[in-house]
């Protein structure tokens, strides 16, 4: 099969098109022609070297693919060759075939094509964990997601409109502003124009919000504490600024804040499927309904993956890249 090799650690041009042996699935897992698979920021940081994969999982970039299951591990019962899903991969996405824990596929939306349906896994995946089953994020809540305009602001956008909550966002120009208002954020705040510290303490007179989600880091992390609800909830999932920075902390003790954070990847598969099946419950419906789509930025052909990495270190997409890899 063809994949996309790392010929040395380093810039997007080390990523090279090769040919290897399909994986044969193990007895929990199924393996998957893949159709499109969704690039992400791990994949960048695992391909210049400073996100090595798990201990047994592919080294092959790609967390997440849509596709047609071809064989099945001795212990899957619950799916059928020919089925076509979308699946949270542990890595080998950016390949022909891969194989991924039966429990982490879900069916592909009614609606949705192929292209789409790869576009959720990571993203929705990370939004639920960390916002609703960490954060506890619940109808009437409020929210504030930084770089709103991301794959996973636009999908943190929508499930927390969508599931009740009032959604406060920063973005970095005016049309990625405008996005995330579209997709259902409240009040949308460009940060190169406003202090979002600033506008949501006016917004919500004083109170601040309820639960923040946090890819930025840097001198954000002191800001999040100042913009912080009473009991509220900041979860770190990367730090684009860099993790460490001088805070206060006493608005913790004083306002009673729970700070936390998580990575997805080295989560059990058990831990992995729980979030699957909140999925499957409450936001597949959803997106069936309409409610919540996936915001696809451009599509690339699996030989151009060097060029999708150009796209995501520019920071000037909005929504997800993905890559087309076979045909259905």
């Amino acid at each position: 099969m063809k994949f996309i090799d790392i010929l040395e650690f380093g810039a997007p041009d080390v990523l090279t098109l090769n040919t290897t042996t399909p994986p044969t699935p193990r007895r929990n897992e199924v393996l998957v022609k893949v159709i499109a698979a969704g690039v992400n920021r791990p994949d960048v940081i695992q391909r210049q070297g400073l996100y090595p994969a798990p201990p047994g999982a592919s080294p092959i970039l790609g967390l997440e693919i849509a596709g047609e299951i071809i064989a099945l591990g001795d212990d899957v019962n619950d799916l059928n060759i020919g089925d076509k899903v979308c699946a949270l991969a542990n890595g080998g996405g950016y390949a022909e075939q891969v194989c991924v824990p039966a429990s982490q596929c879900l069916p592909i939306p009614k609606g949705l094509s192929m292209i789409e349906a790869a576009a959720l896994p990571e993203t929705f995946f990370t939004v639920w964990s960390n916002v609703f089953d960490r954060a506890q994020l619940k109808s009437g809540d409020s929210f504030l997601v930084h770089g709103g305009s991301s794959g996973i602001g636009t999908t943190a956008i929508q499930m927390a409109k969508a599931l009740g909550a009032k959604v406060f966002t920063t973005a970095g120009s005016k049309e990625k502003c405008d996005t995330c208002l579209e997709l259902g954020a409240d009040i949308a705040i460009n940060y190169h124009e406003a202090d979002f510290v600033d506008v949501i303490t006016e917004a919500t007179e004083g109170k601040g919000v309820d639960v923040i989600l946090d890819m930025v880091g840097g001198d954000y992390i002191p800001k999040n504490l100042k913009t912080a609800a009473m009991d509220g909830r900041i979860v770190n999932i990367a730090f684009l600024q860099g993790p460490v920075v001088k805070a206060n902390f006493l608005p913790i003790m004083l306002k009673r804040l729970t700070v936390t954070g998580s990575t997805l990847r080295p989560q059990t598969e058990e831990a992995k499927a729980s979030i699957a099946l909140n999925l499957k419950n409450t936001i597949w419906p959803l997106i069936e309904a309409g409610k919540i789509k996936p915001v696809i930025a451009k599509v690339f052909p699996l030989t151009e993956a060097a060029d999708a990495h150009r796209l995501m270190e520019t920071n000037q997409h909005i929504g997800k890249i993905v890559l087309t890899v076979g045909e259905e």
